[in-house]
């Protein structure tokens, strides 16, 4: 069996894995590369194989950086399935048609062809098939997968891959645990190798369950300067915790009454989504459905689907919130606010995803005092804030202990592999290499990070 690390190898983005066993051939992700120009740039490199020998591609979850990819796969003549959960397939469509808009403009600013359209987007929903966590699927003969619930956004997945008597886990982007909605990671106890996220290997977050109380005092501290408090936000799980955590607090009181903007059409229809699927919430979340709340929906909330809406919210006098994506300020509603606001010292900006190497969002994060936006050079005085707890990412304890579970003894299982080696991907360099150092020391494992296009034999 073979393995060649297509993308997400030394850093975050691009994750695309291409397993090769008994001639059959799939993917694990076909995902865009994000951040730096040099790494967008690979976006529009030929892939480094030949997608028409591809018999199926499996998807862990619905981030650009896992699935942005797959309209190139069908363009270059991709003819196999696409297995995933259901709520990634309905978040896939919006977040890829929400995306061609985006590089459609940009091609025609650079006066190159666009990376894919909606046609190929359009081929490409007619391959996906549904299939729900625990469920043992076939790809080929003697070639298996089977779901797990990865509690890193709804409907995400780790994976398991059975074939040639070898157990092989892709733990796909591990969630945060305990998080607003979801339930918590689904832990496996057998493999012969693991592939293992680490996105934040080399860093410890604020415990989750504090981030409703952390948000409440920021929100507090920019009200009593009469600020205005910008939060850029991935329009898919991020936006929909926060939802969750404000809902609350004004509910109960907590927060004086301010306008809050949710100013990101994308957002919307994933909250949308989101209300389609309760079966995948936690308990909690379920019971407080089941008493009759409207967990994305309270006074003061405005839900901002036009562009004449985002820019009436200009209008509304300080204070107020605005939660705009996009989460890195890459683009989106939220830089036309970043320059607005960000110069003046009773604003606050906050930080609650993750900012990859080469974005703007990394650089304000890092305390940049003065950026240029839209071709306007900007001071930056607003105050800066960050809650780490958010984050839709295991940090390194979490990472250690969903790994730790592969040395207990199996149990309900006729063949309980020992695990021999593991390979730390989708993680910046240092956080990769900072998290593959503590598991050779902790638990006397091989682990190692391999580089972009390395092959290896399993």
């Amino acid at each position: 069996m073979l393995i060649k690390f297509c993308g997400a190898a030394r850093v975050v983005t691009g994750s695309c894995y291409l397993l090769e066993s008994n001639q059959t051939k799939i993917l694990i992700e076909c995902g865009l590369f994000q951040g730096a120009k040099e790494l967008e740039e690979k976006n529009y490199q030929d892939f480094p194989f030949d997608p028409r020998e591809i018999k199926a591609v499996i998807v862990t979850h619905s981030h650009l950086d896992h699935v942005g990819r797959l309209p190139q796969l069908i363009k270059a003549g991709f003819k196999g399935k696409v297995f995933a959960t259901s709520p990634t397939i309905d978040f896939t469509h919006l977040v890829l048609d929400d995306s061609a808009k985006i590089l459609v403009e940009k091609a025609q600013k650079a006066g190159i062809i666009p990376l894919f359209s909606f046609k190929e987007i359009d081929e490409l929903l007619k391959n996906f098939v549904a299939v729900d966590y625990y469920q043992k699927t076939e790809i080929a003969p003697g070639f298996y997968f089977t779901f797990y619930d990865a509690g890193h956004i709804l409907g995400s997945a780790s994976v398991l891959i059975e074939a040639e008597n070898k157990k092989i886990v892709f733990s796909g982007d591990l969630g945060n645990p305990p998080a607003p909605l979801l339930r918590a990671p689904d832990f496996l106890d057998s493999a012969d190798y693991v592939f293992l996220e680490s996105t934040y290997g080399d860093r410890i977050h604020e415990p989750p369950e504090s981030c409703k109380e952390l948000i409440e005092n920021v929100v507090e501290d920019t009200i009593a300067r009469r600020g205005v408090l910008m939060i850029p936000s991935f329009a898919m799980e991020r936006t929909q915790q926060l939802l969750y955590h404000l809902n609350d607090l004004v509910e109960h009181k907590r927060i004086p009454p301010v306008p809050i903007f949710i100013d990101s059409p994308l957002a919307l229809k994933i909250t949308e989504v989101y209300k389609k699927y309760p079966q995948y919430y936690n308990k909690q979340t379920i019971s407080e459905i089941k008493r009759g709340d409207d967990i994305f929906n309270f006074p003061g909330l405005h839900l901002t689907q036009t562009s004449k809406e985002s820019k009436e919210i200009n209008e509304v006098p300080p204070p107020k919130i605005i939660i705009a994506g996009s989460g890195m300020s890459q683009g989106g509603r939220i830089i036309h606010h970043e320059v607005r606001y960000l110069s003046d010292e009773k604003n606050t900006l906050l930080f609650v995803s993750f900012q990859a190497e080469g974005t703007l969002g990394r650089l304000l994060a890092e305390g940049i005092k003065e950026v240029e936006i839209l071709d306007q050079k900007i001071k930056v005085r607003a105050r800066r804030e960050k809650i780490s707890g958010y984050s839709a990412h295991a940090d390194q304890r979490f990472l250690m202990e969903w790994l730790k579970n592969f040395q207990k003894p199996g149990f309900g299982d006729e063949i309980s592999a020992k695990l021999k080696k593991i390979f730390v991907i989708h993680g910046e360099e240092k956080s990769a290499t900072t998290l593959a150092s503590l598991i050779k020391d902790e638990l006397g494992i091989e682990a190692v990070v391999p580089y972009l296009n390395q092959v290896e034999n399993l």
